[in-house]
């Protein structure tokens, strides 16, 4: 019944920037958990970042200092925003968000395709 819905990608060149974003809509009582995944040809699906519902932020290595996450909980919507791409960045970026609401479960975004040329 929960839908996870992103929107914000699209092809870049590197050194550009994209802001993506994710909207969680149906029945939901509360988010703890949002993030941000992504899973390029050959790799695992890897956590970009996430946030908690206090606030606390992870990232990965690899994006540190480039990418922000943030949340808006009124909307819940969860938000990253990426500088400095590169072509490495390329990959399909999925919302992830833990929801309580009717039933307490994950749900995952369609994803949504991020390409940094080269």
């Amino acid at each position: 019944q929960v839908q996870l819905v992103e929107s914000g990608g699209g092809l870049v060149q590197p050194g550009g920037s994209l802001r993506l974003s994710c909207a969680a809509s149906g029945i939901i009582f509360s988010i703890n958990t949002m993030g941000w995944y992504r899973q390029a040809p050959g790799k695992q699906r890897e956590l970009v970042a996430s946030i908690q519902s206090g606030g606390r932020t992870t990232y990965a290595d690899s994006v540190a200092g480039r990418f922000t996450i943030s949340r808006d909980n009124a909307k819940n919507t969860v938000y990253l925003q990426m500088n400095s791409l590169k072509p490495e960045d390329t990959a399909v970026y999925y919302c992830y968000a833990w929801v309580t609401g009717i039933v307490n479960r994950g749900y995952w975004g369609q994803g949504t395709q991020v390409t940094v040329s080269s």
